[in-house]
C-alpha cells in the first residue's frame, strides 16, 4: 500500500526551510519517490521536479532539479516548433527508440524528461 506524506523540514545551518512531498511504502514505511521538492533559485522559490511550459523561453518545457552537487539547476527541453503527437503508436515507440528512453539517464539531462513526457 502507498500513501503521500508531506514533510517540512528545517535546516539549522543554513536557516532554511525545505517542503518535500514522499510517496512512502506503508507496509515496509520506505520512501520510494520523491514526488515534490521545493527550493531556491537564484532568489525565486521554485517546484522541484515538476515540468512546466516555458512562454519565451529557449525550449518548450523546463523543470528545476537538484544535481549531484545540491545546486539547483533549470533543465531546458522540447522543441518549441514541433508539435507532440503521442497518442500515435509508431511515433511513440521511434521516439522511444531514437531517444533510449529504457535508459533515460539521470534527471539533470533534458533526455530524461522528453522521455518521461513520452
Amino acid at each position: 500500500m502507498k500513501g503521500k506524506i508531506k514533510f517540512v523540514l528545517a535546516d539549522r545551518a543554513t536557516n532554511k526551510t525545505h517542503f518535500c512531498v514522499f510517496i512512502i511504502n506503508t507496509s515496509t514505511m520506505k520512501i520510494e519517490d520523491i514526488l515534490e521538492e521545493r527550493a531556491e533559485y537564484q532568489g525565486r522559490k521554485v517546484t522541484l521536479n515538476k515540468p512546466f511550459r516555458t512562454p519565451d523561453g529557449p525550449k518548450k518545457f523546463s523543470v528545476y532539479v537538484r544535481n549531484d552537487k545540491g545546486n539547483v539547476v533549470k533543465v531546458n527541453f522540447g522543441d518549441l516548433n514541433m508539435e507532440i503527437k503521442r497518442d500515435n503508436p509508431d511515433r511513440r515507440r521511434a521516439f522511444r527508440a531514437r531517444h533510449n528512453c529504457d535508459n533515460p539517464g539521470p534527471k539533470t539531462k533534458a533526455r530524461y524528461w522528453s522521455c518521461k513526457k513520452w
